[in-house]
């Protein structure tokens, strides 16, 4: 019987093959998301807590805190953002990520900073506590969990719409 040679060609795609075509923002996030998930958080990206805001990235720490990331690419990306007040009340830690060539002088005061890149990131400036209150905090968990949730089964069956259950 003549031996058979066989060779299997596996192709794995990597998230830096996907990287080109994610959108500045998009690679800042990820490379958030990475640094929230070294502090031991889950984080989400593209998160909405009510009709009408949408946080760049939501991380939830093990003990429940709950911080909002807004991710920066450029000046006039930060410019013309002028929803980023009414994230205050879906956190307890509001923060801005930027990269390491942001003119960080026009972030406003009271808000924690974040330098990063699509890989990582690092948090330079502590964003100050302010509390939500626990009904608030009540609601934002179960809203991240559920979100997380659908999110996790469209990636298992991407026949299933997050509009069908949300």
């Amino acid at each position: 019987m003549p031996c058979l040679d066989v060779h299997f060609l596996f192709i794995v795609v990597g998230m830096d093959d996907l990287a080109p075509s994610l959108q500045p923002g998009q690679l800042l996030a990820r490379g958030v998301v990475r640094h929230m998930a070294s502090l031991g958080m889950a984080a989400i990206e593209e998160f909405t807590p009510e009709r009408g805001k949408r946080v760049d990235v939501m991380a939830l720490s093990p003990k429940g805190e709950i911080w909002v990331i807004e991710c920066k690419s450029s000046r006039a990306d930060f410019m013309s953002d002028g929803k980023w007040e009414g994230y205050l009340e879906w956190c307890d830690r509001y923060f801005w990520a930027v990269d390491a060539d942001f003119p960080t002088d026009l972030l406003p005061e009271g808000t924690g900073l974040i330098i990063g890149d699509a890989y990582d990131a690092e948090v330079l400036r502590m964003a100050p506590e302010d509390k939500l209150a626990a009904a608030r905090r009540k609601a934002v968990i179960q809203k991240f969990a559920r979100h997380a949730a659908l999110r996790l089964m469209r990636t298992r069956d991407p026949g299933v719409h997050l509009t069908d259950y949300v």
